[in-house]
C-alpha cells in the first residue's frame, strides 16, 4: 500500500455543525485531508500541539505512559482506509522485537502521534479519494 506522509495543519470548527475537523497536509504537496473528529479528541490534539501541560494525564497521555513503561515504541500512525465516510487507522508499535499493528480511530491515533512525536501517513488511495 503506497503511503504519503502528512502533518497536522490545523484543527477547525465547522460553522454549520460545530463539529471539529482535523486538517492533515501532505508534506510534499498542497493536498489537504479533512477528517471530522470529536470535540474531546480535538482538544487532546490541540493541547499536545500547543505543549500545554495538564495536571492529570488525559486518556492519550495514559496510553503514551503505558506504552513507555512497557518498553514499546510507536513507530508511526497510518490512516489506511475510507469506507462509507468512515476513516480507519492503524498504530504501528514495536515492543520486545515484535512489530504490532493496532486498530484505532484516526482521532485517537493522531492524539497519540502528537504526544510521541511519530510520523503520520495516509494511504495514497485515501488521499486520492478525500483530499482537497
Amino acid at each position: 500500500m503506497a503511503m504519503v506522509e502528512v502533518t497536522i495543519d490545523s484543527i477547525r470548527v465547522s460553522l454549520m455543525s460545530q463539529q471539529r475537523i482535523v486538517i492533515l497536509k501532505e508534506i510534499d504537496s498542497d493536498r489537504f485531508l479533512p477528517i471530522w473528529i470529536g470535540a474531546y479528541e480535538a482538544e487532546a490534539i490541540t493541547l499536545s500541539l500547543q505543549e500545554i501541560e495538564v495536571t492529570r494525564p488525559l486518556t492519550h497521555d495514559l496510553l503514551r505512559n503505558v506504552l513507555n513503561d512497557l518498553g514499546a515504541e510507536v513507530i508511526r500512525v497510518n490512516i489506511t482506509e475510507l469506507r462509507e465516510d468512515v476513516f480507519y487507522a492503524r498504530i504501528l508499535i514495536q515492543v520486545n522485537g515484535r512489530e504490532l499493528e493496532i486498530d484505532s480511530r484516526p482521532s485517537d491515533a493522531l492524539a497519540l502521534a502528537v504526544r510521541v512525536h511519530t510520523p503520520i501517513f495516509v494511504s495514497e488511495e485515501v488521499m486520492d479519494e478525500a483530499a482537497t
